[in-house]
């Protein structure tokens, strides 16, 4: 079978500002410092794979602007060994760009974004025929407006693109965004009959089947994740459903192999940025599955390269080789 993988979806510039708070409406907080770096799953998981093991073959697809965001993103992309040759450059639509506001004491951020080109995205920029790789990974659902549209035949239109990357032999893949409101039903669920593994975090996971995964105090219900998995498996998911939080992550294959592993326990300080960890733990697990190692050992480097994506400000300085990565559960293992 053919190697690598095929990162496809959002493409973005993220403008990371780090506040000293983020402040309630009508009062003030400091930016401490401002960067620009490349974001959305199309970018931050391919340079996260990358930089785990540079010998796989990767390709981002996806839309940009002609403008100086987009030759930004396709440099970056360039820079880390991706294969741009499929990102499309739009001369009448913006390169999508978000607006990050990092809390420099939590680390946690609040985004403001602007879809730019990423709306216009579908399955007719995708030329199937061309793709040789062993596994297509699409993301964010909820956040690509085409990709979001209903589809007659396949309910979505990522579903159609979903379906059509399985019937050529890739292993397929889905990323969702965090997002207040109903649309989980109307645009996720379809699509879960057409992948082989969904990677979410907590929040995603429990707007999809409807389970709690945090009580009214913000503590993770651990009772109910298995649950959760389950039902999301229940939902069409044809390999396996993979959950992360801050706290820990789960692994639920359809066969029934469950894994609960606690985050990395990081040091006072240690936490830059949250901005593009969900991608670093998503490339953890891609990187595994690609490989061909367990669930257990998916875990184990999915939680060292997220912990190693926020000890950097932005997306992708954290990132960093495979062995630097597992260098960190040395350090800072709970299991220790």
């Amino acid at each position: 079978m053919s190697k690598g993988i095929v990162l496809a979806g959002n493409l973005v510039v993220d403008y990371v500002k780090n506040v000293s708070c983020y402040p309630a409406p009508g009062m003030l907080a400091t930016i401490h410092g401002s960067s620009r770096c490349i974001g959305g799953c199309a970018a931050n998981t391919a340079i996260g794979i990358s930089r785990l093991d540079e010998g796989i073959p990767l390709k981002s697809i996806g839309i940009v602007g002609d403008d100086d965001n987009g030759r930004f993103v396709l440099d970056i992309l360039r820079q880390n060994r991706i294969d741009i040759s499929s990102v499309i450059v739009s001369q009448l639509e913006e390169t999508a760009y978000t607006d990050v506001m990092s809390d420099s004491v939590s680390g946690e951020r609040t985004f403001f974004h602007s879809r730019g080109a990423n709306a216009k995205f579908s399955s007719e920029h995708i030329d199937f025929s061309s793709l040789s790789a062993s596994m297509f990974h699409i993301g964010y659902a909820l956040l690509l407006d085409a990709m979001d549209a209903p589809e007659r035949q396949y309910g979505t239109e990522m579903a159609k693109t979903l379906a059509m990357a399985s019937m050529i032999g890739m292993q397929t893949s889905m990323d969702v965004v965090s997002e207040s409101g109903n649309r989980f039903s109307d645009v996720v669920i379809p699509c879960l009959q057409h992948c082989d593994y969904i990677i979410i975090n907590e929040i995603e996971a429990s707007q999809i089947c409807g389970i709690a995964a945090r009580d009214v105090s913000g503590n993770i219900l651990q009772e109910n994740m298995k649950s959760i998995c389950q039902k999301i498996i229940e939902l069409g998911v044809r390999k396996a459903v993979v959950v992360h939080a801050p706290e820990a992550g789960w692994y639920l294959t359809r066969s029934g192999e469950w894994i609960c592993m606690e985050s990395l326990i990081l040091p006072a300080g240690y936490i830059k940025g949250a901005v593009g960890a969900g991608d670093a733990y998503c490339a953890g697990i891609l990187y595994a599955i690609h490989q061909g190692l367990t669930p257990y050992e998916g875990m184990r480097i999915a939680r060292a390269s997220a912990a190693a994506n926020l000890s950097a400000e932005n997306t992708i300085d954290g990132m960093r080789s495979l062995k630097e990565t597992l260098a960190l559960e040395k350090m800072f293992s709970p299991d220790i």
